[in-house]
């Protein structure tokens, strides 16, 4: 057919999955899908592997939707252009300063919602989300407030951290509470306190949802939009068959997922994180009215300049000397620590009370 495909996501296993669709019709997009997945059947629909599958999905969605000439939202079906968006600064490394500057530009493209990461200091985070609110309310007299704590906590810290916010703020969602197996901890959780429960980002295959289905375990379910279109739009319709919103997250929340996001009825809102594009790439959106504007360009509207990249690669950081001390990096210690705020310098006190909660 002569058309690149353009697929973000893991490189992983890549080697073993593409059999599965060489030398096939691209436009059969579901169904190699599940060539894909019967490939790995051994190793199960989870991790890396899954990664891979998504890039090389949505590759193949974006081959169709070019053959056809649209783009991959209106081939999907949406009537909209727009996508429904909030405000997430992966702020844990902005202070306070930056943080507000970086609200006051989401305020400037009219979002009326952000998501702040904390669950380690109360009064710090009652702070940080007044930042937040006081930029945002520019746009809305109530402006929505989430709050992400990447699973740091065990059940009861989550109870008593999330009503002490409440006392001073009214959350949207409390994002990731507990270790994302935990479906009778977060049933417990959302019936505890008033935000709505938010996970899933973590989970890949279709499968790792049951539980939290079964369990009513989750308020709003959401998907970590590297895993590609065909994952999203199945757990997105396994989501609405149970009257749950969906809500992508991570960076291509704003790329290729968006387009699949404004098809499906039970969208809620995707993870805006950054109002500029990866290096060595040009998107065809925009950003206005607190949500995302995509393009008319065929496929998922992603352009990559490969030869930039590689004039660049010389210059760039070492990759693996950003890993150990990302934003992403889960505590040593989380959910063993008594008290919610330590002091810089001293190590957290571990207990039995908090190992049984």
């Amino acid at each position: 057919m002569g058309i690149t495909g353009v697929g973000m996501g893991s490189h992983h296993d890549i080697d073993r999955l593409f059999p599965a669709i060489e030398g096939e019709d691209p436009r059969a997009v579901t169904a190699l899908y599940e060539r894909m997945l019967a490939r790995v059947f051994k190793a199960g629909h989870a991790g890396s592997t899954f990664g891979g599958i998504g890039a090389l999905d949505m590759a193949l969605w974006d081959i169709k939707s070019k053959a056809l000439g649209e783009p991959l939202w209106r081939l999907l079906g949406a009537r909209d252009r727009f996508v429904a968006g909030y405000s997430s600064g992966l702020d844990i490394a902005l202070d306070n300063e930056r943080l507000a500057r970086f609200y006051d530009q989401m305020a400037d493209r009219g979002f009326v919602s952000g998501k702040l990461k904390g669950g380690v200091d109360l009064d710090g985070d009652i702070e940080r989300l007044e930042i937040i609110r006081g930029a945002l309310s520019r746009n809305s007299a109530h402006p929505a407030l989430m709050l992400d704590a990447n699973e740091s906590w065990n059940l009861k810290q989550a109870v008593r951290y999330v009503s002490a916010v409440e006392a001073v703020y009214d959350l949207a969602w409390i994002e990731e509470p507990l270790r994302r197996w935990d479906a009778i901890g977060h049933a417990r959780l959302s019936s505890s306190v008033k935000a709505a429960v938010a996970t899933g980002e973590n989970l890949t295959g279709l499968e790792q949802y049951s539980a939290l289905f079964e369990h009513h375990a989750v308020d709003v379910v959401q998907t970590g939009s590297v895993w590609g279109i065909s994952h999203f739009l199945r757990v997105a319709y396994a989501a609405h068959s149970r009257d749950l919103p969906i809500s992508p997250v991570g960076l291509t929340a704003n790329v290729a997922v968006a387009h699949a996001a404004a098809t499906v009825p039970n969208h809620l809102a995707a993870e805006v994180q950054d109002l500029g594009t990866p290096f060595g790439m040009t998107i065809d959106q925009t950003y206005a009215d607190g949500g995302i504007v995509l393009g008319d360009e065929p496929g998922v509207g992603v352009t990559v300049d490969e030869s930039a990249i590689r004039d660049a690669a010389g210059s760039a950081p070492d990759a693996q000397r950003l890993v150990a001390s990302g934003p992403h990096v889960r505590p040593e210690r989380a959910g063993l620590g008594l008290a919610t705020h330590t002091p810089p310098g001293r190590r957290p006190i571990a207990g039995p009370l908090v190992r049984g909660a």
